[in-house]
């Protein structure tokens, strides 16, 4: 069972276990019952997964496809709901099958309710994203 950790304490705590490609880490801070919503996503992508197993089904294989190094700008922006943060941040790595750099910009807004994460809604843009992630 998680400590209970700020939302904020959380995000940053999954920040670390991207960096490392512990998938199965991060996917463990996700409430069973989490949603997982992709404003922006492009036709072909989801625009919404439903519990723990459809993010991990998602998030398996991307360590093959991005190798994250480092987070260079976070910001984390506390709101009236104690339990919900805004977050901004720039992600930095490689893509893995095009070995180009990977860099991406996101606004991300995360509700965490008794240590788990039950709902992020990720304003990443598609059109950055590497070949390898489109649909």
């Amino acid at each position: 069972m998680l400590t209970h950790r700020s939302p904020a304490d959380l995000y940053r705590h999954g920040l670390r276990l991207l960096l490392a490609a512990d998938i199965d880490g991060w996917v463990a801070l996700w409430d069973e019952d989490g949603v997982f919503e992709f404003p922006f996503a492009p036709p072909g992508a989801p625009a919404r997964l439903e519990g723990r197993a459809a993010v991990a089904a998602y998030m398996r294989d991307y360590p093959a496809h991005i190798a994250l190094h480092a987070f260079p700008r976070l910001e984390i922006h506390e709101t009236r709901d104690p339990e919900t943060i805004v977050v901004e941040m720039a992600a930095r790595g490689r893509a893995v099958v095009e070995d180009e750099p990977f860099a991406m910009d996101y606004i991300a807004v995360v509700t965490v309710r008794d240590g788990r994460i039950v709902r992020y809604r990720d304003y990443w843009n598609p059109l950055n994203a590497p070949a390898s992630l489109r649909p």
